[in-house]
C-alpha cells in the first residue's frame, strides 16, 4: 500500500511538472511574440498607420448605407467608400513598406481633408481628424539616431533603414 501511495505522489509530481513546463513554454512563446512585436513596431511608422486606419474606418463606417441608395446617388455615394478605403490603404502600406511613408502620409492627409466634403463631414469630423493626425505622424516619423558616445561632442548622422 505504501508503494502505491508513493507512485501516486510521483505521478502527480510528474504531471504537475509537465503543467509547469507547459505554462513556462506558453509564457516564453508569449514573451517572444511580445518582443518581436515591439521590435516590429519600433522600426516602422506604426502609430501613424494605426491612426490613419482608424480614421479611414470611421469615414467608411459613417458612409455605409444600402446598395440601392448608393446606386441612385451615383458618385456621391461611392466617394465615401473610395475615400475611406483609400485612407485605410494609406495607413497599411507604410507599415509594410516604411520607405513609402512620405507619399502615403501626404496622400492620406489629402484623402482625410477630402472626406470632409464627400462623406458626412469626414465621418462627423472624427474620421477626418484621425486621418490628418495619422498622416502627419506618418510623414514626421523618422528612424532613430544612434546615441553619441560620451567622449565625443559630435552628433552622429541619422541612419536610414
Amino acid at each position: 500500500m505504501l508503494s502505491r501511495g508513493r507512485r501516486g505522489l510521483e505521478s502527480g509530481r510528474e504531471e504537475n511538472g509537465r503543467e509547469e513546463s507547459g505554462r513556462r513554454g506558453a509564457y516564453a512563446r508569449l514573451r517572444g511574440a511580445y518582443v518581436w512585436f515591439r521590435a516590429f513596431r519600433r522600426t516602422r511608422p506604426f502609430w501613424g498607420g494605426v491612426w490613419m486606419v482608424a480614421g479611414g474606418w470611421t469615414v467608411l463606417k459613417f458612409s455605409l448605407s444600402s446598395v440601392q441608395l448608393i446606386v441612385s446617388t451615383g458618385f456621391g455615394g461611392v466617394a465615401g467608400y473610395l475615400v475611406g478605403g483609400g485612407m485605410i490603404l494609406c495607413g497599411l502600406i507604410p507599415i509594410a513598406a516604411p520607405r513609402q511613408r512620405y507619399t502615403f502620409g501626404l496622400l492620406g492627409c489629402v484623402l482625410a481633408v477630402v472626406s470632409l466634403v464627400v462623406s458626412n463631414l469626414g465621418g462627423f469630423l472624427l474620421g477626418m481628424v484621425l486621418g490628418v493626425l495619422g498622416g502627419s505622424m506618418l510623414v514626421g516619423w523618422g528612424v532613430r539616431r544612434p546615441r553619441a558616445s560620451a567622449g565625443t561632442g559630435a552628433v552622429p548622422e541619422a541612419v536610414e533603414a
